[in-house]
């Protein structure tokens, strides 16, 4: 990359940003027919909620905003009860038009530094078994997907099954 990508702990100015970066990210899947994330799915209420409760952090570029993600210290609805193991990964997303090739990786690689310095071994995702490009793109990047899948349900009422990806750190 010509130019450095750095990154920041999201506050609560920061949340419409986090909205238009969301939607901008759903658009692109929309038009590329996948089914996977809704403009509008994730508002306002949702950033300041996960800023208040967790990590949200957003990668930039020459000033520019290019990709955030959403760093989670326990998630009990994809997980279950678990020991103080692991981080969870939410919400990777780059600008489709901004973003320099590999800034996913690059979001992935703060994630799992941050998780590490928190004292944990394992990254932790999820993402739906039918998007299985993305699925590809994070065995890519080493994680291992593990079974069985898990049924949800959205809040439209659609069912759709959840691959759970972790990776080893260290």
């Amino acid at each position: 990359m010509d130019a450095q990508v750095t990154f920041r702990q999201a506050d609560e100015r920061d949340t419409n940003l986090l909205v238009e970066l969301f939607d901008g990210v759903a658009r692109w899947m929309v038009r590329g027919g996948i089914e996977q994330w809704k403009p509008g799915a994730r508002g306002a209420a949702h950033f300041r909620a996960r800023i208040a409760e967790g990590e949200v952090w957003l990668a930039s570029r020459e000033g520019r905003t290019v990709g955030a993600y959403e760093l989670w210290w326990e998630d009990r609805e994809v997980w279950g009860a678990q020991p103080p193991v692991a981080g969870y990964v939410h919400r990777l997303m780059t600008d489709r038009e901004a973003a320099p090739a590999g800034t996913g990786r690059l979001l992935l690689a703060h994630a799992e530094g941050r998780i590490t310095a928190g004292g944990r071994t394992l990254a932790r995702l999820d993402c739906e078994d039918r998007n299985p490009r993305l699925g590809t793109y994070y065995e890519d990047a080493g994680y291992t997907a593990l079974v069985p899948l898990l049924e949800k349900t959205g809040a439209d009422g659609r069912r759709y099954a959840v691959r759970r990806m972790e990776k080893v750190l260290g």
